[in-house]
């Protein structure tokens, strides 16, 4: 398995295009300009990690061709980050078994709310299985057990993140660290970003906003943090085309795209 991460989806809540808007960025004939809600796939040390889970789930797994993950780590409860949950039960129907998914309490609340149909006591047929499992701000290891019968496990860093006024998570998996829907990195949490060789940060639009890093303000966590590459995420269609983003963005960041692969 090579070590690298795929962009599952890469705008916002409302994806680009958005519906009914008729600007030249959701006209783009260019397809990185085809944004869907933000997820990553992450594969180190023979793991395949999702963070987050989309309503785009099904067809970002479909287009990369991707049959099964070993985990789901979820950054928050919107929607836009986990709309498309129920498209876990194919990964139930080939494994026979529950799907661990890694949130913090308040998440796990939001989730059993929303998909109540999977956790009721008489389940209706092939509804999703969940095994859901609790982390906070410290480390933790998903585990699997290997081709040989061993366990294997992977250490994950919880990083906190501030999305205006709600706490939630971002990652970090050895040299990389993911991070979505953030406004504000409390000053205790850049210890955890040290030594990165790939920041994942995202930036919606130009003009600052209450609950997003606008474009200057990621630029400026990336000059902090100083990981030797860097790509930028949750893109609205307000922060123009992929080409014009990129005309204005130093030599050490790229805008990511759907699709995008990067190896770390």
């Amino acid at each position: 398995m090579d070590e690298c991460i795929t962009f599952l989806g890469t705008g916002t809540s409302q994806g680009v295009p958005m519906i009914g808007c008729n600007c030249h960025v959701c006209k783009s004939s260019d397809s990185r300009d085809n944004r869907l809600r933000s997820s990553v796939l992450v594969e180190s040390k023979g793991f395949r990690i999702l963070i987050d889970c989309g309503p785009d789930f099904r067809q970002q797994m479909l287009r990369e061709g991707i049959g099964d993950v070993d985990a789901l780590l979820l950054t928050h409860q919107h929607k836009d980050h986990t709309g498309g949950m129920d498209d876990i039960r194919a990964f139930n129907y080939f494994r026979k078994e529950a799907f661990p998914i890694y949130a913090e309490t308040r998440v796990q609340e939001s989730v059993k709310r929303e998909y109540s149909y999977a956790f009721c006591e008489i389940k209706y047929p092939g509804v999703p299985d969940f095994n859901l499992m609790t982390i906070d701000e410290d480390p933790f290891k998903v585990t699997k057990r290997g081709a040989d019968g061993k366990e294997m496990e992977l250490e994950v860093v919880p990083i906190r993140i501030m999305h205006y006024k709600l706490p939630i998570l971002g990652f970090r998996i050895g040299r990389l660290a993911y991070i979505t829907d953030g406004s504000y990195i409390p000053e205790n949490q850049f210890s955890k970003l040290e030594n990165l060789d790939i920041l994942i940060i995202n930036a919606i639009r130009h003009e600052p906003h209450l609950s997003h890093f606008s474009l200057p303000q990621a630029l400026e966590m990336i000059v902090r943090i100083g990981a030797k590459r860097n790509y930028l995420t949750h893109l609205s269609h307000q922060i123009g085309t992929h080409v014009e983003l990129s005309r204005e963005l130093p030599e050490n960041v790229e805008a990511a795209y759907d699709g995008l692969k990067v190896y770390l």
